[in-house]
Parts: structure tokens; sequence; C-alpha cells
């Protein structure tokens, strides 16, 4: 792993965003306060791994992204996974972004995940290598911190000695630190509208006007 990093650090944030909702946003941006991190990149996942392909095309879900974040400076979107001919593996992703010039081996980068997203990172491709790319920051709820002594056997053994007693830790080196947030908890998922959807009921303030507007005028999640 590089020695020394370079600038303040760069937070990743994957996903299906099928759709895009205030939960997405909100950790974004809290993610971004609690962790100092200089922008949010924003990947939306053009074939993801570990769930069935999405009924709206990666296209539409790239579009709903920008439709969101584009209020945002400090948010910016990275379309490259959309048209991947691969499946989206988070470690192939980081793989590519290091070979970018403006990122390189030196800037720091945090990605960002939920805190069940990270007890599950043992059932991702190539995990352990995630750590050699790339910090993780945790979203946890208010109150309930991420306890490593919960953790899966292989994962708390992997992540041991790399939390961060401070966020600041994160600018020392471009990877292999661990640093948690509490968030604001919103009770928004995309399962759930994309249920009201079917249902031919109101996602209203779940999500940004914007997106709903598309996901109408592209009759996206039709009522069943």
């Amino acid at each position: 792993m590089p020695e020394q990093a370079s600038g303040r650090p760069l937070g990743l944030f994957g996903g299906t965003f099928d759709p895009v909702h205030f939960g997405h946003l909100r950790l974004a941006e809290e993610a971004a306060d609690h962790l100092d991190l200089d922008r949010v990149r924003w990947i939306p996942a053009g074939r993801p791994a570990l769930r069935e392909t999405p009924a709206v095309t990666a296209r539409q879900r790239l579009a709903m992204v920008r439709l969101a974040t584009s209020g945002n400076p400090g948010f910016e979107v990275d379309a490259a996974e959309v048209d991947a001919a691969r499946a989206s593996y988070t470690v192939l992703t980081l793989e590519r972004l290091r070979q970018i010039k403006q990122i390189g081996q030196q800037r720091p980068l945090v990605l960002l995940l939920g805190a069940d997203a990270f007890a599950g990172l043992p059932k991702w491709h190539r995990w352990q290598s995630l750590l050699d790319l790339a910090h993780i920051g945790v979203a946890h709820r208010p109150g309930f911190p991420v306890d490593t002594a919960s953790l899966p056997g292989v994962l708390e053994v992997a992540c041991r000695d790399r939390f961060c007693a401070s966020p600041a830790e994160l600018r020392e080196s471009p990877a292999g630190r661990i640093a948690s947030f509490a968030m604001t908890q919103l009770a928004i998922s995309a399962t759930q509208i994309r249920a009201l959807l079917a249902r031919g009921c109101s996602p209203r303030y779940l999500l940004p006007d914007e997106v709903i507007a598309y996901i109408r005028a592209q009759n996206l999640y039709p009522e069943h």
C-alpha cells in the first residue's frame, strides 16, 4: 500500500439506485460532512452482481442519479459502470479508478457503505482487496456504532486495528482505514418506493420531485 497520501479524500458511493431516493442523498451528504470529503462520486452499477438485474435500464437509473445530484456541487457522477460488459464488482471499480490520472495511487479514496452492507463484505468479490485500494466509511444508526465483535469472524479479523479514532486519519494514507459515522435515519428504501408505485400510490417526499417526474415520463415501475 502506498505510504504517502495526497489531498482530501474522495468519497465513492456505488449502488443500484433503483430508484435513487432521499436516504441515498442524505448518506452521501452526511458522509461528506463527517469524513471531511472533498467530493462524493456516485457510481451507478450497470449489472449488479449480488441482486437480480433491475427492471429499469442502467441508463435510466443513471439518468435518475444525475437528476437527483445535479443541484449539489459536492456531488459528481461516474457513468463508466453503466455500459461495462462485465458485472459491477466494487474491487474492479476501485482498480479502474486508481488508473485514472486525476486520482492515481496516492489520492485517499473512501468507499461509502451502510452498516448492513459492511457486515456483508465477505460475500463480495475479492473483498479482502478492498482495503488495499480504499478506505471504508460506514454509516450507522445514531446510538448504534459498529461493533467489531458482532462482525463475521473473517471480517472482524480483517478489520482489526483499522478503525480510525478520527476521520482526519483518512488523509494520512490512500487506503486501508475504516471510519464510521452516525447518520440521520430515514425509513426509506428503493423496495418500498417500487412497491408504492406498483400500487399506484404517491412516492412524494421519499425522492426528489425531478426523479418522480422522470419516472412518470418514462413510465418506470408501472402499476401491477
